[in-house]
């Protein structure tokens, strides 16, 4: 039996090579306002194939032009370029880019950050709490 990818996982072959998703967990799994910050909370793969969620719900928080937005990596997986293109489009909508902050990325989002160079790029705290008190 061969192994799945990040991409195989939760993802379902239908007749005719289309796919379909699965059990994947949302990729947007909440937003929640904390003061005059906006956290969104994301999990599973951000990938390809969900990346045009992600980056739907960032715009539109980053349209409300909140104090500071924060995106909780906490429960993500895994994510690719396409996913780290998001953040990146996202970040260039707010007025005030340095209110743009990651939070709690797990190993392998945080390694991707550092792969890409993108750790020097993004302000990045261990937790949700440690971004919502960061100055901006």
């Amino acid at each position: 039996m061969l192994e799945s990818s990040h991409h195989d996982r939760g993802v379902e072959a239908v007749e005719g090579g289309d796919r379909i998703e699965g059990l994947h967990p949302a990729p947007v799994a909440g937003v929640d306002e904390r003061g005059e910050g906006i956290v969104v909370q994301l999990a599973g793969e951000l990938d390809l194939y969900n990346a045009h969620t992600v980056r739907e719900e960032l715009i539109r928080q980053a349209g409300r032009e909140p104090e500071r937005l924060v995106v909780d990596l906490s429960q993500v997986e895994f994510i690719d370029s396409t996913g780290l293109g998001v953040l990146i489009e996202a970040r260039t909508r707010l007025r005030n880019r340095q209110a743009f902050l990651l939070a709690a990325p797990s190993l392998e989002p945080r390694r991707a950050l550092e792969i890409s160079g993108l750790d020097r790029h993004f302000a990045i705290y261990e937790s949700v709490e440690d971004a919502l008190a960061a100055a901006v």
